[in-house]
């Protein structure tokens, strides 16, 4: 089973207000056109009921409402409904723009993403904008913001960021001041350098600006800064290279400063004392991460008061902000959501209050970002709570930062897919699961993508993966899988791949319609490009889903096999071809108890071919998925024959040559591999002819047991060839067994080796190597007599392990059944229950019993007492063909034989009894 977690990469947008408790997003048209609705004329319902639901869907579904008539249409086109736009998560270009222009003369909002967006938005001809706001902006130039401040002299809000605006210099900034004097709020993060005449033409033209935040800037005149009178919240949060006595003295000086924010700089004790106590009205500051600061103040109790309070990482930030308000607040960790409902609420607290949320949700997600492994103990004392506290916020800009932090907070390793299962246990203990829930239920598209990725991370963690699934969390994140969004969807999927790890939660994805919803994201965006993680996700999920029997049938009633198979064929993406590979394989593992699916995966006339051209892939974990599917799929007969038509002899033998500095399991999947395709005698004699005994041999010599024990189980299989018994011995391959017979930590493995060796000493290989001529055959000089006597001595030596003399005598010599099954039971090997041997290979043994080797008799009968015992996967097969054999007369004679040994009439004691309790359990069976 896999996983997966999200830290980095795209951040999920809202769109706009989507109704998601509905269990698909049913159009307009199709509510309007069916047939329970035929006799209702919905044009006729009020205007304001109409307009309401339409303010209650996102775009995509306001388009199909509006289309269904005019009167909808013109509704559809109400100007309430385009006061506000939100297009980080589509595609926003010119003609996109152009096409939306009609719409949009009242525009008042606007949310972008990227550079394309912003160079689109002038034709969106929205000239009444007052705010915009743009993430991912590190290519914007100085000429498209300049250009946006010209063309919207009406802004009182612009934010740029939280990314660096590497491209943005002064020049844009004043711009911005000579054209858009009405500026309120203005946000900009990652600029180089910040002039003082930029600044100082903010002071002069934008008197209304209240709110500047220069966030990470490289160089800032903080003389300058002194100059913007009208400023009452002021951040410097990550800012580099300032002069702090003379800000400290320029900044004290602004008559109405109420907040500011100096995280993450280097700001020192004396430079915060002389602010707070020089400042006439200074009430908040925020130093949080400030090294310098921490190192010389221990206690920050100096600073705060009731009218003026200091907020740092080792104080009580809680605590702190609840002096900010005379009331008295019980539950604390509820203060924001408190705060944002009063109806008599002071004006000037409640924008105080807005403004700490805002910078107190910047600084902890970048503390999150850009310091994953540390803060443990800030997290675990106050840090959660300050987010849970956070996503109560009326702010949707400050909840969605608030769980991405926890998104991201949650990650130890990226790259290997960990999470801190500390703090996601804190997350789950402080009510953080419900309220996260809360939020992915929520109409708004950018908070559901952000919640359904954090509650995908901490699903990684089995006790919050089952509160998730206790309340609900399943079900919700079912139904966001079905969005049309594709950041919904995506996270969403993520969330089901974490959750269906956990056994337990498998069945309740499967009967919430999971299954279904999975497939058909598959088929929803194209292979790859932007939909690649979708598919990836969504593929995980049915893979994790495919390891348990009743989903994997779930999975291939919904039309999985073929999209799997459509992603193994088409998708380049890496992910997407090992998380599709992996979920065939794992179908085709119920090959005994599940044959459709088995089969199913293997009728289809290009999944073997696909999944042959995947071991050829150039990332390793697809080859090993590749290897893996094939390994359960060469079980099938029919299978078998198909993957070598499709050239996977080759392909197998190819990868084993090519596997010995690779993972383990890639070596076992691919020998794994070649041993189930070895069974057939046809794929047997190529695999040998390719050259894949020496690369078995090499992986035979590992020293990790999955590695070695598969390997030997393919070499078994090949030795029954005489052609391959004889590369086995040119190529070294007796020493590689003799070694693994004695030494092997998997008994299997032993058992196996000692079988091989049987094959190549039984006398078959040696007719070959008498009548083969120079010619014919570039032999090495084997010492077949050497080598034939010290495999029999570990041959035997393995059989002497079981060996109890005493016990085995009192069984020669008695008739008593419960000694005979107490021997049974010590001797026999659980392992060797899942092995299945054709007729021909009963057949030798068979024709072992009568060898004049008498460890070659024991061996025979040890290896079918091993096959034929009750309870076994195979064991009615195998009997039956013994019986059909006439077997029983020849084991009697074994095992009362003079020159037989102990432990061969013991063994041949044991199968005799094997063969009558099958056939006991046969007759039952049959009535």
């Amino acid at each position: 089973m896999t996983r997966r977690v999200r830290q980095k990469g795209s951040q999920s947008n809202e769109k706009s207000k989507d109704i998601i408790e509905s269990n698909s997003e049913i159009s307009a048209r199709e509510c309007y056109t069916s047939d329970s609705n035929c006799n209702v004329d919905w044009t006729t319902l009020p205007d304001d009921t109409m307009i309401q639901l339409f303010s209650s869907l996102n775009y995509r579904d306001r388009a199909s409402l509006s289309s269904t008539c005019q009167t909808y249409r013109l509704l559809g086109s109400s100007a309430c409904l385009w006061d506000s736009l939100d297009l980080r998560c589509h595609k926003f270009n010119t003609s996109v723009a152009e096409a939306l222009s009609s719409r949009c003369k009242n525009l008042q909002k606007l949310r972008f993403r990227g550079v394309e967006s912003a160079n689109a938005i002038i034709s969106l001809q929205a000239r009444g904008l007052r705010g915009i706001s743009g993430d991912f902006c590190q290519d914007m130039s100085d000429a498209t913001l300049s250009m946006l401040a010209a063309r919207h002299d009406l802004l009182e809000n612009l934010q740029l960021g939280l990314d660096a605006c590497q491209r943005i210099s002064s020049d844009a900034i004043e711009a911005i001041a000579f054209c858009c004097k009405k500026l309120q709020r203005l946000q900009l993060s990652g600029v180089k350098k910040i002039s003082g005449y930029a600044i100082n033409k903010l002071a002069q033209h934008c008197p209304q600006l209240v709110e500047v935040e220069f966030v990470d800037c490289e160089n800032v005149d903080v003389v300058a800064l002194g100059n913007l009178s009208s400023v009452r919240y002021l951040s410097v949060a990550g800012a580099r290279n300032l002069k702090w006595d003379s800000a400290s003295q320029v900044w004290s000086k602004l008559p109405n400063l109420l907040g500011l924010d100096v995280s993450r700089t280097e700001i020192n004790s004396a430079a915060a004392g002389r602010l707070f106590s020089l400042s006439q009205n200074l009430k908040v500051m925020l130093a949080l991460n400030c090294p310098i600061f921490e190192a010389e103040v221990s206690n920050i109790s100096a600073y705060n008061r009731k009218d003026r309070l200091l907020f740092a990482l080792f104080n009580d930030i809680i605590e702190g902000l609840t002096l900010l308000s005379s009331d008295k607040i019980e539950n604390k960790r509820g203060l924001f959501s408190y705060w944002g409902k009063l109806k008599n609420k002071d004006k000037r607290l409640r924008e105080i209050i807005c403004w700490i949320e805002r910078v107190l949700s910047h600084s902890l997600w970048h503390i999150a970002e850009n310091s994953p492994r540390t803060f443990d103990d800030f997290w675990l004392k106050q840090g959660i709570s300050l987010l849970l506290c956070l996503l109560q916020s009326l702010q949707e800009d400050v909840q969605e930062r608030a769980i991405t932090t926890i998104a991201t907070f949650l990650v130890d390793d990226d790259e290997i897919a960990t999470v801190n299962c500390g703090r996601a246990e804190a997350v789950l203990q402080d009510g953080g699961i419900l309220l996260l829930l809360d939020l992915a239920r929520s109409c708004r598209e950018g908070l559901q993508s952000e919640a359904a990725k954090a509650i995908a991370n901490l699903s990684m963690d089995p006790r919050v993966a089952k509160a998730v699934a206790e309340n609900g969390g399943i079900n919700v994140l079912v139904k966001l899988v079905m969005s049309m969004n594709k950041f919904v969807a995506e996270e969403a999927a993520g969330g089901l791949w974490n959750l269906s790890v956990g056994e337990e939660h498998k069945s309740t994805i499967t009967e919430a319609g999971g299954v279904k919803a999975l497939v058909d994201l598959i088929f929803r965006w194209p292979s790859d490009g932007d939909g690649s993680l979708c598919q990836e996700h969504a593929a995980g999920a049915l893979a994790n889903l495919s390891g348990n029997y009743k989903c994997s049938l779930a999975v291939a009633e919904a039309g999985g096999v073929h999209a799997l198979l459509m992603l193994a064929h088409s998708s380049k993406a890496e992910g997407v071809q090992e998380q599709a590979a992996r979920a065939l394989a794992n179908l085709a593992s119920h090959r005994d108890s599940n044959t459709d699916d088995s089969s199913s995966v293997g009728q289809d006339a290009g999944a073997l071919v696909a999944l042959v051209q995947l071991t050829s892939s150039q990332h390793e974990v697809v080859r090993q998925e590749a290897a893996g599917a094939l390994w359960n799929l060469s079980f099938d007969e029919k299978n078998r024959e198909a993957i070598a038509a499709a050239g996977g002899v080759e392909a197998l033998v190819a990868l084993i040559q090519s596997c010995s500095n690779f993972s383990q399991g890639l070596q076992e999947r691919a020998a794994g591999a070649l041993w189930g395709l070895s069974v057939s005698e046809a794929n047997s004699i190529a695999i040998g002819q390719e050259g894949g005994i020496a690369p078995l041999i090499a992986l035979a010599h590992s020293d990790i047991e999955a590695v070695h024990e598969t390997a030997t189980g393919a070499l078994w299989n090949l030795s029954f060839n005489p052609g391959n018994a004889i590369r086995i011995v040119e190529d070294g391959g007796v020493s590689v067994l003799v070694h693994l017979c004695s030494s092997s930590t998997s008994k299997m493995a032993r058992y196996m080796a000692a079988l091989a060796l049987a094959y190549v000493f039984d006398g078959r290989m040696d007719e070959i190597v008498l009548v083969g001529s120079s010619s014919e055959r570039n032999s090495k000089t084997l010492n077949l007599d050497g080598l034939r006597r010290l495999a029999f001595k570990h041959i035997e030596e393995f059989l002497h392990t079981f060996t109890d003399t005493q016990t085995f005598s009192t069984v020669v010599t008695s008739l008593s059944l419960t000694t005979l099954a107490h021997v049974a039971e010590a001797t026999h090997i659980q392992e060797a229950r899942h092995l299945k041997c054709s007729g021909a290979e009963i057949g030798r043994y068979i024709t072992m019993l009568r060898n004049s080797y008498s460890i070659l008799k024991a061996c025979a009968a040890f290896a079918l007492f091993q096959l034929t015992m009750p309870g076994g996967r195979h064991a009615m097969h195998h009997t039956s063909l013994l019986q059909n054999g006439g077997v029983a007369r020849v084991l009697r004679v074994t095992a009362a034989a003079a020159n037989s040994t102990l432990e061969t009439k013991v063994y041949a004691k044991l199968v005799l009894r094997n063969l009558e309790l099958c056939h006991s359990d046969a007759s039952i069976s049959s009535i």
